[in-house]
């Protein structure tokens, strides 16, 4: 636009200088004025009557109103530019009004569903359908709130604020029926290299933390940026310097050992941010190169929800409370500060998360090179630690970034905690946790690189190589049936600490082991809709990890331990490889037994430095089908069960760890290990009533379960008397 002058309905600008001394530079800057009250009435009442006036008409409206020819043209263009913008909002309101409207009638009309009766017996109708009724109310639900996101977006550019600051619309009570469908609206597909839409932008599952509203201060931000800005610093240099602040291990696995004196003078500090004298402190670094570009990385740490994706097996719960800077232009390659929230893990029930309210600071350091620095800071919050049996102090930890070719990164990894133990660690899990591989920086790493050869299976556009009678027809098949594996071991992990509040109770306690379990309501799409029992215990067995991993996820031996299926023998039907690691892979079983000949099961295999897991369920072949053939997962129900292995963290000598880490590339725990912790875990839809309760006869079925199956696995891996 040329001239400078703008006007609306309340007022015009108009500019004030020559146009014949537009040649003076001085002169080029337009002055504003606004319009007289009788310029803008009379083009109002000239723009009822014609909103397009033609020029003979602008002439002479100048003349009558003492205004140049641009600035009546402009002034046209601008009201007509306001009126469609009217248009546009009013449109949007009642599109929003008749999006809530059809949603309380989809809520009206699943409530009455509750209250039909059968006219023959007066009892609830059978339904044979209700599997598939659910399936289309979810999609149903799911457009809703796209079309409402849609929606509230258009309005928004309109408006100039977000819809949520408007007022708001009379609340809607959802019953309990009411599915969630955040999950599956969050961030669209990754405009990175690897494709990343498997990670949602926001999650359904997100946890419900006893936080206040957050109100921070300039001089809260400032503060927490020099906290930043000091642990990135220290950072790089744990990152960078060997000798005097790392040594090795004299031990046999040669692992880096920080110097705490040499650190205490390089960093000191005036005390502990723990005030107990007992309190021990984790210091552990580690590198490797991973399949996945550094940006695409960075996204990842960045987004707490794909963090929590990427990492299930360790991070339990995540939340980003408050972005402090997003640096350049929102960009997270430069310097980005995020205060957060999160739980770690290991897959256990007898090892408490460890909670953290933290800093995460991302900043590039130079072309193709980045740190991610982690420092706890502490917030006002009562009773912050109430639950929790063990205080953590995260001191500068993290990684950095570096780019290689071909889409590589090399990652260094720094773990440094202060920790404070409330109560005893249970005596399988002491030496693991003492000896820094259960939260330490080697568990991050080999996890990392897992995951990200998962990531780079999926990017291959070809059938599964190893697909068995062509099975798995498409690669949408195999992406498919990867998604689908993919939420059975997130599921899996989530049970072994469940969210919510959820406690586990010990229902057994005998000799030989202790069973653990807990109840809880199932309504998230793509489980069970009921009453969810979930059994775990952990047992030590002196055998390498590796040989136990292999035990489990052969199908020729599953026989021996699956007590459901009933020693008959397995067949797998599909295979898709997930990584380098043979024992990384998903498979499709079939098991010969007459009574199921309508069930497969869903097993995902997976193995890394710091531990391994199989994860199974069974699924209906119908079902299953739909996954094979391309469409989307999403809602098929699953139920997974299986077992977590770690190393048990003791030190085995030089030819016993040699002996131990020659079978294969990827050993668990570096050959350190000669038992192995293993976690059985087995969940079971006890009711489909929402008010079950934990009956006698269901803990005696898990007892039972869980009894059989440990007695099997000692007797086929020799280890009765163990």
């Amino acid at each position: 636009m040329e001239y400078g002058g703008t006007g609306g309905s309340g007022g015009g600008g108009g500019g004030g200088a020559d146009p014949n001394d537009a040649s003076d530079p001085q002169r080029r800057k337009k002055r504003y004025h606004r319009h007289t009250a009788n310029q803008i009435q009379r083009l109002e009442d000239i723009f009822k009557e014609c909103p397009h006036p033609d020029e003979k008409t602008r002439l002479q409206l100048s003349r009558d109103l003492g205004l140049a020819p641009r600035q009546i043209k402009f002034w046209f263009q601008n009201r007509r530019t306001q009126m469609k913008a009217q248009h546009e909002r009013a449109d949007n309101c009642a599109l929003r009004t008749e999006n809530d409207k059809i949603r309380c009638e989809n809520i009206a009309i699943r409530e009455a569903l509750k209250n039909v009766i059968c006219p023959s017996c007066g009892g609830p109708p059978v339904n044979e359908d209700s599997y598939f009724d659910e399936q289309k109310l979810r999609i149903e639900n799911m457009q809703l709130k796209e079309e409402l996101d849609k929606v509230s977006s258009i309005a928004a550019k309109y408006i100039g604020r977000p819809i949520s600051q408007l007022p708001p619309v009379q609340p809607i009570h959802l019953s309990s029926l009411d599915l969630s469908m955040s999950s599956f609206i969050g961030h669209g597909p990754s405009s990175l290299d690897l494709d990343l839409d498997l990670l949602p932008g926001s999650s359904s599952a997100m946890p419900s933390l006893a936080y206040a509203t957050l109100n921070l201060s300039d001089m809260d931000k400032s503060l927490m940026a020099d906290v930043a800005g000091n642990a990135m610093e220290e950072l790089i240099r744990l990152v960078q310097t060997n000798e005097p602040l790392w040594m090795k291990s004299s031990s046999i696995d040669g692992r880096d050992v920080l110097n705490f004196d040499n650190y205490d003078r390089v960093f000191p500090r005036t005390n502990s941010h723990l005030k107990n004298p007992n309190v021990r402190i984790e210091a552990s670094r580690d590198s490797g190169v991973v399949i996945m570009n550094g940006l695409a990385l960075v996204d990842v740490f960045m987004d707490a929800n794909k963090w929590q994706e990427f990492f299930p097996t360790i991070v339990s719960k995540a939340r980003t409370l408050e972005v402090i800077s997003s640096g350049v232009m929102g960009s997270r390659t430069s310097s980005t500060l995020q205060l957060m929230y999160e739980e770690l893990q290991v897959l256990s029930p007898l090892v408490p998360t460890r909670q953290f309210y933290f800093l995460r600071f991302c900043q590039q350091i130079e072309q193709g090179t980045w740190a991610i620095v982690d420092v706890s800071y502490d917030i006002a919050q009562e009773n912050q630690y109430s639950s929790t049996s063990c205080k953590v102090h995260r001191l500068p930890s993290g990684c950095l970034i570096q780019d290689m070719p071909n889409g590589y990164s090399k990652v260094a990894w720094v773990e440094h905690v202060e920790v404070e133990e409330k109560g005893l660690i249970h005596r399988l899990y002491r030496d693991l946790i003492h000896s820094g591989l259960a939260f330490g920086a080697e568990r991050w790493v080999g996890t990392l690189q897992r995951v990200c050869e998962r990531y780079a299976c999926l990017m291959v556009n070809s059938n599964p190589s190893h697909d068995l009678g062509g099975v798995i027809p498409s690669p949408q098949g195999k992406r498919s049936m990867m998604k689908l594996a993919q939420r059975m071991v997130r599921n899996f992990c989530t049970s072994v600490n469940p969210s919510n509040g959820h406690q586990w109770s010990t229902i057994s306690g005998l000799n030989e082991f202790e069973v653990r379990a807990t109840l809880q309501k199932s309504t998230d799409p793509g489980q069970p809709n009921g009453v969810v029992i979930s059994a775990a215990t952990t047992i030590w067995l002196p055998i390498p990890p590796q040989h136990v991993f292999n035990f489990f996820r052969d199908e020729r031996t599953r026989p021996q331990w699956d007590v459901l299926s009933n020693q008959n023998p397995v067949q797998e039907v599909a295979h898709i490889a997930n990584g380098s690691h043979s024992g990384n892979c998903i498979s499709v079983l079939r098991a010969y037994n007459t009574s199921q000949n309508n069930m497969l099961i869903l097993q995902e295999s997976c193995i890394d430095s710091s531990g391994a897991l199989v994860v199974y369920s069974p699924v209906d072949v119908p079902v299953i089908n739909i996954a094979m053939s391309g469409e989307d997962p999403t809602y098929i129900p699953l139920l997974p069960s299986g077992f977590t292995i770690s190393p048990d963290g003791r030190q085995l000598n030089a030819e016993a760890a040699s002996c131990s880490s020659s079978s294969n590339a990827t050993t668990i725990g570096g050959g350190r290990s000669g038992g192995s912790l293993i976690t059985v875990v087995f969940q079971i839809l006890v009711s489909s009533l929402p008010s079950a309760k934990m009956s006698p006869e269901s803990v005696n079925t898990v007892n039972n379960l869980i009894g059989s199956t440990v007695h099997q696995i000692k007797t086929a891996l020799n280890c009765t008397t163990s």
